[in-house]
């Protein structure tokens, strides 16, 4: 089993950043997939960006490439999601979620992924 709690949520003004972290309990994340997904209010849930913890590999959404960076610590057991030039649509729910690393599982959908965590708020002002 895999405990995930999210943490850095927060209100921010427009062009602002803040930086998300994933803490993982139960086991090491060496063979698992991490990934930020994120909901807004009456949208879907939707991915925002991936890292394999194995290679390092990482991918992002169109709508925030260039803008947040995904990365891991691997003595903490943590993912983090470095948010910059924040937008007023880039409110929402932000979740972690992890999924072993298997090949042919594609890590842009939420249903693949068997751990969550709570979500932690994020809410960007004009």
């Amino acid at each position: 089993q895999v405990q995930l709690v999210e943490s850095g949520g927060g209100l921010v003004q427009a062009g602002g950043s803040l930086r998300l972290s994933c803490t993982a309990s139960g086991r090491t994340l060496s063979r698992y997939t991490i990934t930020w997904f994120r909901q807004a209010p009456g949208k879907e849930r939707e991915f925002a960006a991936t890292i394999i913890w194995s290679s390092g590999s990482t991918f992002y959404a169109d709508s925030v490439k260039g803008r947040f960076t995904i990365f891991r610590d691997t003595a903490a057991n943590t993912v983090d999601l470095q948010m910059n030039s924040l937008k007023p649509e880039d409110t929402a729910v932000y979740y972690c979620a992890a999924t072993q690393t298997r090949s042919g599982t594609n890590w842009r959908y939420s249903n693949q992924y068997g751990y969550w965590g709570q979500g932690t708020q994020v809410t960007v002002s004009s």
